[in-house]
């Protein structure tokens, strides 16, 4: 395993205690020796509730011998290194502005794309909220170091051992253009092992400017050898129509996305059968009859080995327990993806899980 991920939240709201934050590490180093949080919507509050629950959340058999007593939630936070964010909506960096004041520890890095800053910027204003973020190095009085991350091939690196690639996906579109969010591939750099991460984004299929297809392509190569875990999101229900999708997926597009990357992944292993040297009489006689090959159609089985946590579902927060509104999703996606026989592990991530990838 490469990576220890704890899910502080999960929701796409309206329910305020339950917003898109994760906090992982690298599975050999302790906590004390660096925490990525990724996405902030939830943040300490819930850490403290969670430790209520589980005061031995973010214990591990790995620890120190010297640590014997249950963290709180300010002493996690005071361990976080950087906050990797997506995209600058409420639910995915609430608790990023709201405790900005209270952060113990070093200062902490803010990695997101150029323009994923500056909508961060106009919060720490001194009008919405106290500016507690600086661009500049050497400015240690603020808390939070602006830090830009490129969308391009380049990983970049977050803390020891552990980098990021970013894409832009498309989340909706609105007076302004078209709202980009972000997809990650976060690697751990000893062994190349990696997990991909998806803020909100829309189905290519309805999108105005698709982007999605690109990450897939990035992922088709790794899978399922060195990336076996996807985080992405499915909002809504079945029944919801496409034009009250507001730049998310259901159910029906979730796992139409699957197939595309299934797709993609038959494409990648034909092309390396193709080009082994068991193949290359079979090329050289497909050449001489002006023959083209093509990848199989049949992409049953080709996600094995791959899990997908369902994250961002929101909450109609209508009274019923028994029957949450993740529930009811995860068991439609499970449905239609069983019936393309993809081969791919639907599971919920759930609010206090704790996940190893």
């Amino acid at each position: 395993m490469s990576f220890d991920l704890v899910v502080v939240g999960e929701g796409g709201g309206p329910d305020e205690t339950n917003l898109s934050a994760y906090l992982f590490k690298p599975s050999a180093a302790p906590w004390e020796d660096g925490i990525i949080a990724l996405e902030a919507g939830s943040g300490q509050g819930a850490v403290q509730k969670l430790l209520q629950r589980d005061p031995q959340l973010f214990n591990s058999p790995g620890q120190p011998p010297e640590r014997t007593k249950p963290y709180s939630a300010s002493e996690i936070y005071s361990l976080v290194r950087c906050f990797l964010i997506t995209h600058a909506h409420l639910d995915h960096v609430n608790s990023l502005v709201i405790s900005a004041g209270s952060l113990s520890g070093p200062r902490k890095r803010l990695f997101a794309a150029k323009q994923t800053l500056t909508d961060l910027e106009s919060v720490f204003s001194d009008r919405l909220w106290p500016n507690l973020a600086s661009w500049n190095d050497d400015d240690d009085d603020h808390k939070l170091l602006y830090t830009v991350l490129d969308m391009n091939d380049a990983y970049t690196t977050l803390i020891s051992d552990v980098s990021v690639r970013g894409f832009p996906v498309s989340h909706g579109h609105n007076a302004a253009g078209n709202y980009d969010s972000a997809a990650f591939f976060i690697r751990y750099d000893p062994t190349g092992h990696e997990f991909l991460f998806f803020g909100d984004l829309e189905p290519d299929t309805l999108s105005l400017s698709p982007q999605t297809l690109t990450v897939w392509r990035a992922a088709a190569p790794k899978i399922p050898e060195s990336l076996s875990t996807i985080f992405i999101e499915c909002s809504w229900p079945s029944s919801r129509s496409d034009d009250t999708l507001y730049g998310h997926l259901k159910p029906e597009h979730l796992a139409h996305e699957l197939e595309v990357l299934a797709t993609e992944v038959m494409k990648v292993r034909h092309a390396a059968q193709v080009s082994s040297p068991s193949a290359r009489p079979a090329r050289k006689k497909q050449r001489m009859n002006n023959a083209v090959a093509s990848p199989p159609s049949d992409v049953r089985g080709a996600l094995e080995g791959v899990r997908v946590f369902v994250i961002h579902c929101k909450d109609t927060l209508d009274g019923a327990p028994d029957r949450p509104i993740q529930t009811l999703i995860i068991e439609q996606i499970k449905a239609l993806v069983e019936a393309k026989g993809l081969g791919v592990e639907i599971l919920a991530a759930r609010q206090g899980m704790r996940i190893q990838i």
